[in-house]
C-alpha cells in the first residue's frame, strides 16, 4: 500500500479495523517440552537484566510482555544482528526470560512463554533509523547500559548506540532510556539523537513486517500518533500484536520500506522525545484474542510526550 494512501486513510482504517476485525488465532498452548526450573517467586514484578551469558543481551518484561535488545558481542557470533527491538510471548506475571534463555532453547515452549518473533534486518517492536534518500540508516547493537531500577514496580534502563553513518556526509548517535512499569504493555522510549551536523533529522520508527512470517493487518491512526500492527497466525504459536505510539505534532509522514512499517518523526538533534513501542501475544498475557480488542487497547493507552528530566548518575 502507498506511504500517501496510508497517510490519507488513517481513520478510517481504524474504524475499519476495528468493525471488520479478524477472528483471534485458531492456535493453542503448544506442548510443554520441558518445563522450565521453578521461578523463584511467582508476584508479579517488572525486570531488566543483562545476560553477560549470551553476548549481552538486555531483557527486560514485566507481567503482561517481554523484550530484548542486542549487545555489541554478538555482532560477530551472529551477523548481521541490529538494532531492532525482539519481543517475546509470555504467558504466566512473573519473570520468565533469564530462565527461558538458560534452557539453551528460548524458540521452544517450556510452560511460561516462548521466542518466536524474528527481527531480522527489521526494527522488529519498535525500534528506530534516520530516513534519509529513502533509506533507513540504522545503527548497530547497543555499545553501553545503565540500569537505572530493576523492578519490582517498573524496569528502567538507558542504553548507547554509536554512532552510525547516515549516507556520505553526516554521523549520528544515540541515548535511549527504556521504561516498563507493571500492568501495561508499552514500553516508554525516551530517545536523544546527536549529530556532528546541525540540521533536523527525520526519524523512522518501525514494525517489522515479516517477524513472524508473511501477513498481518496494520492499524493506522495518523491523529492519535497510532500504528497498530495484527501479526499473521502461525498453526503453532499463535500471533504477535505490535503497536507504536508518537506525539501526531511530530509526524511528517506514514509510509513503508522493505522490511517495516514506519512512522517518520520530525526531530532536533540533542533535543530529546518520547514514544511508546507495546507488544502482546494472543496466546499469553492480556487476552488479547482478536484485532480489535488491540486496536481498542492501542488506542486507550494513556501516553505523555513530556520528557522526562535526565536520569542522575
Amino acid at each position: 500500500m502507498a506511504a500517501r494512501r496510508f497517510a490519507l486513510a488513517a481513520l478510517p482504517l481504524l474504524v475499519a479495523g476495528m468493525a471488520l476485525a479478524q477472528e483471534g488465532s485458531s492456535a493453542r498452548l503448544p506442548a510443554v517440552e520441558k518445563p522450565l526450573p521453578p521461578p523463584p517467586s511467582r508476584t508479579p514484578r517488572a525486570s531488566v537484566m543483562i545476560a553477560d551469558y549470551r553476548y549481552d543481551d538486555l531483557m527486560w518484561e514485566n507481567d503482561r510482555t517481554a523484550h530484548r535488545i542486542y549487545g555489541h558481542a554478538l555482532e560477530a557470533a551472529e551477523p548481521p544482528s541490529g538494532s531492532g527491538v525482539d519481543s517475546w510471548g509470555k504467558n504466566v506475571a512473573w519473570p520468565f526470560m533469564d530462565r527461558q534463555l538458560r534452557s539453551g532453547d528460548q524458540h521452544a515452549y517450556h510452560g511460561e512463554g516462548l521466542d518466536f518473533y524474528n527481527v531480522g534486518a527489521g526494527r522488529g517492536a519498535g525500534g528506530l533509523g534516520i530516513w534519509h534518500d529513502n533509506k533507513l540508516w540504522t545503527s548497530r547493537n547497543y555499545r553501553a547500559h545503565r540500569i537505572l531500577s530493576n523492578g519490582p514496580g517498573a524496569a528502567d534502563f538507558e542504553v548507547d548506540y554509536a554512532p552510525w553513518p547516515v549516507d556520505v556526509d553526516r554521523r549520528v548517535w544515540e541515548t535511549r532510556r527504556f521504561t516498563l512499569p507493571l500492568g501495561t504493555h508499552f514500553t516508554r522510549m525516551v530517545s536523544t539523537l546527536r549529530s556532528d551536523k546541525p540540521g533536523p533529522l527525520v526519524v523512522g520508527i518501525g514494525i517489522g513486517k515479516r517477524a513472524t512470517g508473511d501477513g498481518g493487518d496494520l492499524t493506522v491512526d495518523r491523529a492519535r500518533g497510532l500504528l497498530s500492527f495484527w501479526g499473521p497466525a502461525d498453526p503453532r504459536h499463535g500471533r504477535m500484536a505490535i503497536a507504536v505510539r508518537v506525539d501526531p505534532a511530530m509526524i511528517a509522514e506514514i509510509r513503508n520500506d522493505a522490511d517495516n512499517y514506519m512512522v517518520l518523526l520530525k526531530v532536533t538533534p540533542g533535543k530529546p522525545f518520547v514514544y511508546y513501542s507495546g507488544s502482546a501475544w494472543d496466546l499469553g498475557q492480556g487476552g488479547f484474542r482478536t484485532r480489535a480488542a488491540w486496536d481498542a487497547y492501542v488506542a486507550a493507552e494513556p501516553v505523555t510526550f513530556t520528557p522526562p528530566p535526565a536520569p542522575t548518575r
